[in-house]
């Protein structure tokens, strides 16, 4: 769909400059994307795996970020490969709703109530970033936090348009349970893409 050159706005390298590789078409749907856009594939050009090697290598970054839409829609084998032998180090953004084929460095899971994700992405993620709506959703995390390998770090991230209600019982919650840590979309607060 896109590529582009920023800092990681969420998330554990949330502040660190990444080419960021968004993939057209997602079968999950939420409600709350940002990019629903990314949602339908048609009407995109297809790249091959040289051709968006050949972009990320015009900036001066050693981190790929493979987002979505929902890219655990395509084998991602590749053009992984061809990152890192590159110098790139590769990382996944996805719902793990499908497994997760490609040479990652870095996963970060964040798991959606209206498809959730595939038992082995649960035991290869990093990161299990919940994204929370409402208060049910502490519950759903700790499912979550349950299910996923012991070092994988856990973050909790207000969803954009509730963040002032959510917030504050976030920062309760991980206060209570410090395994947890706060994840803010920061480059919405300073709006970069």
């Amino acid at each position: 769909m896109e590529s582009f050159y920023t800092l990681q706005g969420e998330g554990f390298h949330s502040g660190r400059a990444a080419y960021f590789i968004r993939l057209a078409g997602c079968d999950v749907g939420c409600f709350w994307c940002d990019v629903k856009d990314s949602w339908d594939a048609r009407g995109y050009p297809v790249l091959t795996a040289d051709q968006i090697l050949s972009h990320a290598k015009e900036y001066p970054v050693g981190i790929a970020v493979i987002t979505g839409g929902e890219p655990t829609l395509y084998d991602l084998t590749e053009l992984t490969n061809k990152l890192k032998l590159s110098g790139f180090k590769t990382h996944l953004e996805t719902s793990g709703a499908h497994p997760i084929l490609g040479n990652f460095d870095w996963i970060c899971l964040s798991p959606k109530k209206f498809k959730p994700p595939v038992e082995s992405a649960l035991s290869m993620a990093n990161e299990l970033k919940v994204v929370v709506f409402n208060k049910s959703d502490f519950k759903w995390a700790e499912e979550y936090a349950a299910k996923v390998n012991r070092e994988c770090l856990l973050f909790l991230q207000p969803e954009w348009s509730k963040v002032e209600q959510m917030a504050p019982l976030i920062i309760d919650y991980i206060k209570k349970f410090p395994k947890w840590r706060l994840s803010l979309q920061s480059h919405k607060y300073i709006h970069i893409p």
